[in-house]
């Protein structure tokens, strides 16, 4: 599904990502942990292809296609999605009327997805405006199911939501990545950032990656790494050397 090559991204002129290898294969949902300003959102933007992260060296294969050089649309063309961490607010812009464009000729859909992430009674309302950090992740969820991707991005999303409202972005995240059908069947992959762990609660992460100062330092089990970040810091993942 997503093969990245010896990546190296460029923000405002300073290098954050310096040489990350990250592969994710159809069906597969990986977890990416790290400290703050590690360059986890900055992977994920990169990989999108948003235009003021700029890849100076390696490359970017999706499903077998070269998109190092793709804007961020043709991208979304071919199948991928992203759940920002802080969506921006835009006024004017309802957000049943965005949910319509992105469906299509299924409008129904979109409002019966609307229905199960419980947001109907949002979709007369500008997008994120007055908008809970519960409400805006469920409203980010919501255009995903809509959207419908082959491989979707999720920057933090149990950042700020509580318990009840974890529960359905994280069942609503699960249908996302075809974690409700059979092994054999999911065709669909993930790649989730978390700092709580709490959204394995709700799927089965197949991997994890511990990025620290750009870098890969640790691959492997996600509740192991979790645990030692839990009971060590992010300090015995970066000495680790087991790649």
């Amino acid at each position: 599904m997503l093969n990245v090559e010896n990546l190296h991204v460029e923000v405002g002129g300073k290098e954050v990502i310096h040489g990350v290898d990250l592969q994710i294969p159809e069906g597969e949902t990986h977890v990416l942990m790290g400290p703050n300003g590690s360059g986890k959102t900055t992977l994920l933007r990169s990989i999108m292809g948003f235009s003021n992260y700029t890849v100076t060296e390696g490359r970017i294969i999706f499903r077998g296609h070269d998109v190092t050089e793709l804007p961020l649309y043709e991208r979304a063309r071919y199948g991928m999605g992203l759940m920002f961490q802080r969506p921006p607010t835009i006024s004017g812009l309802k957000l049943g009327k965005l949910l319509d464009v992105m469906a299509g000729g299924s409008p129904a859909k979109a409002y019966e997805y609307a229905e199960m992430m419980n947001m109907s009674s949002f979709l007369d309302r500008d997008l994120n405006a007055n908008f809970s950090g519960g409400e805006i992740k469920r409203s980010e969820v919501l255009q995903l199911m809509v959207q419908q991707p082959d491989f979707v991005m999720l920057d933090e999303p149990e950042s700020g939501v509580d318990l009840e409202n974890i529960a359905l972005i994280g069942k609503a995240i699960a249908r996302l990545v075809d974690k409700d059908r059979h092994i054999i069947n999911r065709h669909k992959s993930g790649l989730i950032i978390t700092h709580t762990g709490f959204i394995m609660d709700y799927l089965e992460a197949d991997a994890g990656h511990m990025l620290c100062n750009g870098e890969i330092r640790c691959r492997g089990n996600p509740r192991e790494i979790l645990k030692v970040i839990q009971e060590h810091g992010y300090q015995e993942c970066i000495e680790c050397t087991k790649l």
